[in-house]
């Protein structure tokens, strides 16, 4: 199968790597930024809980280099999401898909105004990743599901082709007939942590020894929960605790959430897609989320002064 990996960040590299190693046609697409010309130029260096390795795989800066494909993977950030698929239309053909991985809600209405809801499939990952540098990485794949599925719920052949496509590359993929639930089940997992690692710049071994930020976290997922419910989403995660829980399974003590690895690198985050979609559905369907609306508030402030501080340093 060919594969274009739209975003070649930690997550992105790691999906176009196992990708590569099992032998498709595997690309990595990217603006230029020294990681993804590291990877053009010397591979890509992985480590995992089992040991390091470097895997070459395809990289490029253009969609007309890579060309039409059978699966476009999107992983850039939430907020770039349009842009970077209307620079990337060079890759579809007439038989292409396009599958989200990105966190957050909302991405799919996003890519079906672009390239068709009849291409669009949805799907989540608990894969996780960091970027170390230019060309290295972190990847936690052992026992990590990625769940995609038709939005409409049915089994297509296209979307089993590619569950299996995935599962043979070491990616343990299920195709779910309940994607939406998926969906919300995963923000679920984002909303526990993300936000909350983002403000305090803790690891996830910090952070799940701190009580008080737990019972923050479990606030804040149950808002989300009460949210998913009003809007008839049938969940697969019932409890806060779960989703608590869930999102620290096979992590090492220090992972990094990629908000918080965003804030470092002082990027904006997908706030707006995960606890920010949280609060907007709930205006929707009048349902209160304060805790989920201090959080957002609270990325928001981070975000200002990362910003305002970077400006003061260019005129400087």
């Amino acid at each position: 199968m060919k594969i274009c990996i739209l975003g070649a960040g930690a997550l992105g590299s790691t999906f176009g790597a196992w990708l590569s190693e099992a032998g498709h046609e595997a690309w990595l697409l990217n603006r230029p930024n020294a990681h993804i010309a590291a990877v053009a130029r010397d591979g890509l260096d992985i480590e995992t809980a089992e040991g390091r390795r470097r895997v070459q795989v395809r990289a490029a800066m253009s969609a007309e280099t890579v060309g039409v494909v059978d699966l476009v993977v999107v992983l850039v950030k939430s907020f770039a999401t349009a842009e970077a698929m209307r620079q990337a239309l060079a890759l579809v053909g007439p038989e292409t898909l396009v599958l989200s991985l990105q966190n957050g809600l909302g991405h799919e209405e996003l890519l079906a105004e672009i390239v068709g809801p009849e291409r669009v499939i949805a799907g989540k990952t608990y894969v996780g990743g960091v970027l170390l540098g230019p060309g290295r990485i972190r990847s936690g794949v052992a026992g990590k599901q990625t769940l995609i599925g038709e939005l409409d719920g049915q089994l297509t052949p296209r979307v089993q082709a590619v569950a299996e496509a995935f599962a043979g590359a070491g990616l343990a993929t299920t195709v779910s007939a309940n994607i939406r639930g998926t969906l919300w089940d995963k923000l679920q997992v984002n909303v526990a942590t993300g936000a909350l690692t983002g403000i305090t710049q803790l690891t996830y071994g910090q952070l799940y020894s701190e009580p008080l930020l737990r019972d923050t976290a479990l606030q804040a997922v149950a808002e989300a929960i009460a949210v998913a419910r009003a809007a008839g989403v049938e969940l697969g995660l019932q409890e806060p605790e779960a989703a608590w829980q869930l999102a620290r399974e096979g992590l090492a003590p220090s992972f990094k959430t990629s908000m918080l690895q965003s804030l470092q690198r002082g990027s904006i985050t997908e706030i707006d897609f995960i606890n920010g979609a949280v609060v907007r559905l709930g205006q929707q369907y009048r349902v209160p989320t304060p805790v989920n609306a201090t959080l957002v508030a609270c990325i928001k402030g981070i975000e200002r002064a990362l910003a305002d501080r970077q400006q003061e340093d260019a005129t400087s």
